[in-house]
């Protein structure tokens, strides 16, 4: 009762920091890219919206052949977040070496960090997901898998939305049937253009692709952690 109590104190934690507003900086730089996507003519919106939807699809539908069995499972939450973390510290080295390379060589390596490192992230969610006991192969769980990686990088107003799909899992899921593209593509486009743009800058960009990757991940470890951690909470109180 201790341990729930205290996982359940973290979560709180976690959600009202989340769900406070973003810094200054962030709000207007949302504002000027809204203000951007309003110009963008629609055929645009739906070649980019096409394009990463195909990108996205075919690392989520792809990434389990990629996920090796535990050879032995953990069976505590405790002992599953500390397979987890270990796992990470791998995904996020990788993730830095890649934003240092491919902020070091210019526009052309710098527009491949993107599907590189989104390729990095689901592969850690298919990990994380695997350990926690999830179905990887199951449509759900990847549907699942997509609400983490939203709530990780999205704006505020959206970020609430999709606590609210997972906190409300058990049910979201029956009509949750299909991902919303447009939202995904703009929300994590959005999220990633500011830093994204200044890792092209020369001479800097190797510096700038390394801190923001590791940032990123950060960002996405601790969302899956408390993402999981609240399905565990739901998982309790259904039992």
């Amino acid at each position: 009762m201790e341990e729930d109590q205290r996982i359940r104190e973290e979560v709180a934690v976690w959600k009202h920091k989340i769900q406070g507003r973003s810094g200054l900086f962030n709000r207007l730089a949302k504002k000027a890219q809204n203000k951007f996507n309003q110009v963008i003519p629609e055929k645009a919106h739906a070649v980019i919206t096409e394009g990463i939807k195909g990108m996205v699809s075919a690392t989520l539908f792809g990434s389990d052949f990629l996920t090796k069995p535990l050879a032995e499972k953990p069976q505590s939450l405790a002992e599953k977040e500390k397979l987890v973390k270990e796992r990470f510290e791998s995904y996020r080295k990788t993730a830095v070496l890649e934003g240092a390379g491919t902020g070091a060589g210019g526009i052309l390596l710098g527009l491949a960090d993107f599907p590189l490192l989104l390729s990095i992230k689901m592969k850690f969610l298919f990990e994380a997901a695997s350990i926690h006991g999830y179905d990887v192969k199951a449509y759900e769980e990847r549907i699942f898998m997509l609400q983490v990686f939203q709530l990780a990088f999205s704006s505020d107003q959206h970020r609430k939305t999709v606590l609210h799909t997972i906190e409300n899992w058990e049910t979201s899921k029956e009509t949750l049937k299909e991902i919303d593209w447009r939202t995904f593509q703009q929300e994590y486009r959005d999220y990633l253009d500011i830093m994204k743009m200044l890792q092209l800058i020369p001479g800097i960009g190797a510096v700038i692709g390394a801190y923001a990757n590791f940032q990123l991940m950060d960002q996405l470890e601790e969302t899956a952690v408390n993402a999981f951690r609240i399905r565990w909470l739901q998982e309790k109180t259904i039992d």
